[in-house]
């Protein structure tokens, strides 16, 4: 039954994906990088929600909650308030300027080795840390819910590898040879069942701890242990309270507003209205996210109080101990698109990266438009291959969901330093932008990965020379010993920005940037963009008082 249903849900996105292309001229860089620039409000929420949810996100968030609990719903709820920005701020601006990558502002604005710099710095991430990170989750998930290693009398090991090629062969189909359009489409389609399949688990495990109700569930678990519902997170979790107010809203601001994969539904719309339209829901929608990836794993605590042998299996056990039978094969099937959508979206966006920003600008500057989406799906087949070979090796990278998010930091906050000076700033020259993403790769590398492993393992020793010896004692000792890495990424932010403008100063521009309309789509704005956004973001606010303890 599993495997029925799982095939004929993953048969009918397939299908509707295909009819939805079949018209579609994909030999214009439009028309294939960008869905031929016709993306409706509905489409863009979807296709954004489901690019955001796979498997790190649905099992390490949860994981986090399970340790945490609900402080680390600030990876969700704030994220509606980045979105809100992107549409207000970002969008028009975007769109003002005909972009179909975000690099390619950089190009205009400052010169096209920035630009260039950006896509590499971009496709490098994707390739050695977020595609085999989505295929190793994903393929960790599958292959237990399928029972993988039984059926085929296979190890573990050789189990997992067979997942991995098998979701990036797939995934590499939707994403190099449909374009946009095809992954924007089987996302809406997937995003619908995973919202009913994601609220499914909280809504059986409430019931699971309430004798069948939902309502004597919730109230079993707020009463069982209020301090976990406290939207504040304390000095030694995941999010403590004060790094909402520094990295926090600069990883939710780049994530949002400039990282290609998800950026790229918004320069695909049809107009700046509908482009602002699917924005705003999907921020809404994202102040309902804590519901599938923060409370199951707050409902695991309780139902194995407390005791699972890792964080990480709390959201896959609960799943296995609360979810009928029947509905295993629908949320195997559902799972399987999260998973999928993520991979192919991010493959999407490099052959997009590499296709316009690449092969267009250094390699073949007179080529047409089919030949550089050829060329961009045969580096598409490359970068699926190499990720495909790197994924088994991120099982020794410790926490999925917070190893993401650190190693992250080496190029996002450098890349949303330059577009922020870019856009705020007319004179700041291209040499200013150099140095600030350089310096800011190296300066994180340097704190991340020297100087914090050395000064917090000095403190421990210290620590246990003086005879502290108690695990929670010692990890409170670990966290006083360094910054938490948001708050680097806010002081590398800055740092950076006052280096730029220092530079700015001194060696100003002899022309103020000035951006031009290119007139490819109307830059009108939705009428209720900025009352929409403000109720949004008090809904936000609203939402950390009520459960400030």
């Amino acid at each position: 039954m599993t495997i029925i249903s799982f095939l004929a849900f993953t048969i009918l996105v397939a299908l509707v994906s295909w009819l939805a292309v079949r018209k579609q001229d994909e030999s214009t860089s439009d028309g294939y990088f960008l869905g031929g620039r016709s993306l409706t409000a509905g489409v863009i929420a979807g296709s954004l929600l489901l690019t955001n949810l796979s498997t790190e996100q649905i099992v390490g968030l949860n994981g986090s909650a399970y340790k945490d609990g609900l402080s680390v719903m600030a990876w969700e709820t704030l994220a509606a308030i980045s979105i809100v920005v992107t549409a207000i701020f970002l969008l028009p601006r975007y769109l003002k300027g005909g972009l179909t990558t975000v690099p390619q502002f950089l190009a205009q604005r400052f010169d096209v080795s920035t630009k260039t710099i950006t896509s590499v710095l971009f496709l490098s991430g994707y390739v050695v840390v977020l595609l085999p990170v989505i295929l190793y989750s994903g393929s960790v998930a599958l292959s237990g819910m399928f029972n993988v290693p039984e059926r085929l009398g296979v190890s573990d090991t050789t189990a997992l590898v067979i997942c991995i090629w098998g979701i990036g062969i797939i995934g590499s189909i939707y994403a190099v040879f449909g374009g946009l359009k095809a992954v924007a489409v089987s996302d809406s389609i997937n995003a619908v069942g995973l919202i009913i399949g994601g609220v499914l688990i909280p809504v059986f495990g409430l019931m699971a701890i309430g004798d069948g109700s939902v309502m004597n569930g919730l109230t079993v678990l707020v009463d069982s242990d209020p301090g976990r519902f406290d939207s504040t997170g304390e000095p030694g979790q995941e999010v403590p309270f004060s790094t909402i107010f520094t990295g926090m809203m600069l990883v939710q601001l780049f994530y949002w507003g400039t990282n290609q994969q998800i950026i790229q539904r918004g320069l695909g719309a049809k107009n700046l209205a509908e482009g602002q339209k699917g924005l705003l829901l999907a921020a809404f929608l994202k102040i309902l996210g804590p519901i599938i990836l923060v409370l199951p794993g707050m409902i695991a605590y309780y139902y194995f109080e407390g005791g699972l042998s890792s964080s990480d299996l709390a959201y896959p056990e609960l799943v296995r101990a609360v979810l009928p039978k029947p509905l295993v094969g629908f949320f195997a099937a559902v799972l399987f698109g999260a998973i999928l959508s993520s991979f192919n979206s991010v493959l999407n966006s490099s052959v997009t990266l590499f296709g316009i920003d690449i092969y267009k600008q250094h390699v073949n500057k007179e080529a047409p438009e089919a030949t550089v989406v050829k060329y961009g799906k045969i580096f598409g087949v490359c970068l699926a291959l190499a990720a495909m070979f790197i994924a088994p090796f991120i099982a020794n990278a410790g926490s999925l969901f917070s190893y993401l998010q650190e190693i992250n930091g080496i190029y996002s906050i450098p890349i949303f330093t330059i577009i922020v000076v870019g856009y705020l700033t007319k004179r700041v020259p291209a040499i200013a932008a150099k140095i600030g993403i350089i310096s800011g790769s190296l300066m994180y590398i340097i704190s991340q990965f020297v100087l914090k492993p050395k000064l917090i393992n000095d403190a421990v020793e210290a620590a246990k020379a003086s005879g502290i010896t108690d695990a929670e004692a010692l990890h409170m000792v670990e966290v006083g010993a360094y910054p938490h890495y948001l708050h680097v990424m806010a002081m590398l932010f800055i740092a950076n920005i006052v280096i730029m403008l220092i530079i700015g100063k001194l060696y100003p521009r002899k022309e103020p940037f000035v951006l031009e309309y290119t007139k490819q789509v109307s830059i009108e704005p939705y009428k209720y963009v900025k009352q929409v956004g403000v109720a949004i973001c008090l809904i936000v606010v609203g939402i950390y008082i009520y459960f400030a303890k």
